[in-house]
């Protein structure tokens, strides 16, 4: 089966490299090494410590909105596939307005709508919060964990309502209790259904915390804009953004295929 699959693969990546999508790949590598080897890189060694503090912030709003999002995910999925009608109505609602808004919306009228409205109330501004709700990130962080839980939820939804009724009834007729079929059947299986899909919304959100730069947090993309700011540069800055975000995807999917492997069920 393993050979199979493998000889399966290396046809089909035969048939994706034809004749003219090779030279179109040359001409691009060729069209970047030329822009590479012409542009102005003096200005790197004085934002790179920049640079990589701005690259953590990234990554730091990645993994919080993630963990954070695929927790709230989880509540909204069950609710949508399993959940009576009062949980059902609010959990479809809120995936469905926050699917059908834009992420930078969202994240504008959080930041200026709670960002404004906080200030104005004196148990807030008196509160140990106070001092972190005067950033910018908290809010990110909440229009990233928001839009990716609305997303997951979704996926979930289908993955816990496409769960087979066979597997579900054989763990009620070995004893177990509705909690102990959700989490050692339901809740596994269902995240092994869905890891594919998950993975793909995890790049995605990848490559949207890009958009916190719009609120004065300063990651990886706010680093290269204050560099075109400063240097007047436009294509050696945004070379690099696009070289760093293609180097942490390309990490990203590795890590979870490896992840998607090791879960996969043994044949």
């Amino acid at each position: 089966m393993a050979e199979r699959a493998a000889r399966s693969a290396q046809r089909q990546a035969a048939a994706f490299w034809q004749p003219h999508r090779r030279a179109l790949a040359a001409l691009a590598l060729l069209a970047l090494a030329a822009i590479a080897w012409q542009g102005q890189w003096a200005w790197v060694p004085q934002y790179a410590r920049a640079l990589l503090a701005g690259v953590g912030v990234s990554l730091a709003m990645l993994v919080g909105s993630v963990v954070l999002g695929f927790a709230l995910a989880l509540p909204l999925g069950i609710a949508q596939a399993a959940g009576p009608w009062w949980l059902r109505l609010p959990a479809r609602s809120f995936c469905t307005m926050i699917r059908g808004t834009p992420l930078l919306l969202q994240l504008w009228l959080v930041y200026y709508g709670l960002g404004s409205l906080f200030p104005l109330i004196p148990e807030i501004r008196g509160s140990a919060l106070w001092p972190y709700l005067r950033q910018a990130w908290p809010y990110g962080l909440f229009a990233l964990t928001i839009s990716f839980a609305a997303y997951v939820g979704e996926v979930m939804r289908g993955a816990f309502a496409g769960m087979p009724p066979g597997e579900l009834e054989a763990g009620r007729a070995c004893g177990m209790t509705r909690w102990q079929v959700w989490r050692r059947i339901w809740l596994p299986r269902a995240i092994q259904r869905s890891l594919p899909t998950l993975a793909g919304e995890t790049v995605l959100q990848l490559k949207s915390t890009p958009l916190v730069a719009t609120i004065t947090v300063v990651d990886a993309y706010g680093v290269i804009n204050m560099v075109r700011q400063n240097t007047l540069l436009t294509y050696e800055p945004l070379l690099l953004l696009a070289g760093i975000y293609l180097l942490l995807t390309l990490v990203l999917v590795l890590l979870l295929r490896r992840l998607e492997r090791r879960l996969q069920p043994a044949a």
